[in-house]
Order: structure tokens, then C-alpha cells, then sequence
């Protein structure tokens, strides 16, 4: 019997516009169809970890779930890292089940941030990352700051618009297949490059979408996941890497913690890049993306953007990437859109993505990035 933690239930909500939810109903729905994906009671979840809200200001979110849902957990926390926190939710409560405090930890994440906010509020809140005293008094935002490295990285690698286009159009064909998407619509390259500028070199079709939705997983101790409904999807390798937290901070525009994460996740589990069969990485924007896929290790550098380009990154390609669309096209709202990329990896290893599958995958790669590239958490999950 392996001793690695296992993920036993997976659940999204519909993403995009859902008319009448809140953050604590998606919040519930998620996690809802997390336990009864599992076969699992709520009397049976002695872990529970929350992320963050916009459009619900509680002091201790995860608290307040837990008195709304019905539970009495062991452990209850929260946890806040930006894009990253739902594969450190992930990782933090793999640590909770394999040290014996915890059998089932059920992670929770979600907000209404695109019914739930007003436009102003939610460009406001893209301004949060900003340091207050040296860049937030210039005019930062999350888009402005992207488009820096963005710039950066064009210049040093000779990377092209189309490059980045490549990448949004794949992921909206992704996320055509998926019935909770929030954008499904196909997209070409001439929509990408006549979109209006955002931050240039950044249009709007390279910028993650404002979304509702929520996402919630179970990940269950080793001998507890036997007892559970579905297939177990082990958890093989797990790895953080911390650089900076504002981006006049960052040691550099191109090289990120995403290389020291994924390094500790690949040697934990014992696999290499070229044993991936299915990669779900964060993708806030597709320069996000493309510096990603170079620093952990799956195209060199300057190499992923011609990759996209040739049809690498969808089914068939070398590296199916982001199957159910990402952020840039299945949807992005707050922690949930991270958790998403988890949820997604799951279901391929289960085989249960349906015209998305990837014929055979049993190993899956799942980073999430929080900040502006600050925060980085990478995962090696494995069909049992």
C-alpha cells in the first residue's frame, strides 16, 4: 500500500456569469460535489482548508465555511498565495493526512467576482499586488507588470506576438470542450492580435478572464482513499520556490521560482518533464504561461512559443497543456482558478474528461503562481 496522499474527490462549479451565486454558495456547491464525488458524508472531513475572498470580507473565511457547511473540523485554516494557493492547499493538507492529524481534508475555493464586484472594484483589486511605496504611487497594476516582463522576455528570446496568440487560441479550443467553461466561443489569431492593447505588449485575449465559479477537492489519507468511490489520484511530488513579492523586487524578469518549485517536485516524485503525459499550469496571462513552461524544464528557452505555434501544446501535440482552457478561457475567479488546474489534472488521470481526454495519461503536472510571478507551487500527480 503506497503512503502517499491521495486526491479522492474533485468538484467545479458552471464558471462565468452565474447568475444569483455568492461566494459562500460556491463555496458549498464546490465542496458539496467534492465529497459526493469522494462517497464521502461531511461527518467524515477532519481537515478543512479555505483560501480568500473578494466579494465576502470575512476575517476567517475558512471558519465561517465551516460554521455554514456543518462541520466540526481537527484542523480548519486558511491559506492566502495568490494563484498558488490551490495547489499549497493541496500540498498542506497531503502533509496534514500523511502526519496522522487528518484522513480527509477537504480544500475549498471560490468567489462571484464577476457578478459580485463592479468593474472598478475589480481593477482596483488588480492593483493590490502593487508595493505601496515604490510602485503603487506610479500607477502599477497586475497588467502593467506582466507586460514588463512580457517585454523583457521579447527582448532577451526574440519571442513574437503570434507566440503569445498561439497560446490563447489554444486554450479557447480547450475550453470548447468543456461544458462549464466560461468562454467557448473559438477565437483565431487575427482576434488576438486586433484586440485592444491592455498593457503592451499584453492585449486583451493574453489577459485571464474575470470570472464566477468555485472548485473544492478531498485528498485523503493512503489507507483512507481505499474506502472512497472513485480511483485514487495520488499525490507523488509537491514543491514550493519563493523569489520576491512586488516586481521591483524580483532578481530577475525572466527567471522565476517556478525553477526551484518544479526541481523539488520532480525529484520527490522521481519523474522527469519527459514523463508528463498532461500539464495544468497557471496561465494569468499567456506570457505567464510561456515563461513557466521554459523555466520547469519542458521546452528551452525561447523554444515554447514556436512549440504552440506547431500545435505541441493541445491533444496529440507533446505536451497536452491546460485541457480545460486555464484561466484564459475556462475561467479565473480568484484561488478557484488555480484549483481549477488541479480539479482538470484529476479528471484526466481518471480518464474522466471526456472529448478532452489524453488517451493514457497516468502522470500529471499541476503549478499554480500567485503575485506577479512571486509565489509558485508545483505538483507531480499519478493515476493508481
Amino acid at each position: 500500500m503506497t503512503r502517499h496522499a491521495a486526491i479522492t474527490g474533485v468538484h467545479n462549479t458552471k464558471v462565468g456569469e452565474v447568475t444569483g451565486s455568492t461566494c459562500m454558495s460556491l463555496h458549498t456547491e464546490a465542496a458539496l460535489g467534492a465529497l459526493a464525488d469522494a462517497g464521502l458524508e461531511r461527518g467524515d472531513i477532519d481537515g478543512v482548508l479555505c483560501a480568500y475572498a473578494l466579494t465576502e470580507t470575512y476575517p476567517m473565511l475558512s471558519s465561517a465555511f465551516c460554521e455554514y457547511l456543518g462541520v466540526d473540523p481537527n484542523f480548519n485554516a486558511g491559506l492566502h498565495a495568490g494563484g498558488a494557493t490551490g495547489s499549497m492547499m493541496v500540498m498542506q493538507a497531503a502533509a496534514l493526512v500523511q502526519s496522522g492529524m487528518c484522513r480527509h481534508v477537504l480544500c475549498v475555493t471560490g468567489d462571484n467576482r464577476l457578478t459580485g464586484m463592479t468593474r472598478d472594484a475589480a481593477v482596483a483589486a488588480l492593483s493590490q499586488f502593487g508595493h505601496p511605496q515604490f510602485e503603487v504611487p506610479y500607477g502599477i497594476s497586475v497588467p502593467a507588470a506582466y507586460a514588463l516582463v512580457a517585454q523583457r522576455y521579447m527582448h532577451e528570446t526574440g519571442a513574437t506576438l503570434e507566440h503569445l496568440a498561439a497560446l490563447a487560441v489554444t486554450h479557447r479550443r480547450h475550453a470548447g470542450m468543456h461544458p462549464d467553461a466560461h468562454m467557448t466561443k473559438p477565437i483565431t489569431m487575427d482576434d488576438v492580435a486586433n484586440a485592444r492593447i491592455i498593457s503592451s505588449p499584453l492585449r486583451l485575449l493574453d489577459c485571464c478572464l474575470i470570472s464566477d465559479g468555485g472548485a473544492a477537492i478531498v485528498v485523503s489519507a493512503a489507507d483512507a482513499a481505499k474506502d472512497t468511490r472513485k480511483r485514487p489520484v495520488s499525490v507523488l511530488g509537491t514543491g514550493q520556490g519563493h523569489t520576491h513579492e512586488h516586481i521591483c523586487a524580483a532578481p530577475s524578469l525572466t527567471d522565476f521560482g517556478c525553477k526551484t518549485s518544479s526541481a523539488h517536485a520532480f525529484g520527490e516524485a522521481g519523474v522527469t518533464t519527459a514523463d508528463i503525459d498532461v500539464a495544468e499550469i497557471y496561465d494569468s496571462f499567456t506570457i505567464t504561461l510561456l515563461i513557466e513552461l521554459e523555466s520547469i524544464g519542458f521546452f528551452e528557452k525561447g523554444e515554447a512559443g514556436e512549440a504552440a505555434l506547431r500545435g505541441a501544446l493541445t491533444h496529440g501535440g507533446k505536451l497536452p497543456c491546460n485541457t480545460h482552457g486555464g484561466l484564459l478561457s475556462f475561467g479565473h475567479s480568484g484561488a478557484a482558478g488555480g484549483m481549477f488546474h488541479v480539479v482538470e489534472g484529476v479528471r484526466q488521470l481518471r480518464g474522466e474528461a471526456d472529448i478532452r481526454q489524453v488517451p493514457d495519461a497516468e502522470l500529471a503536472f499541476v503549478h499554480g503562481d500567485g503575485g506577479i510571478l512571486s509565489a509558485h507551487c508545483s505538483m507531480i500527480l499519478g493515476r493508481t
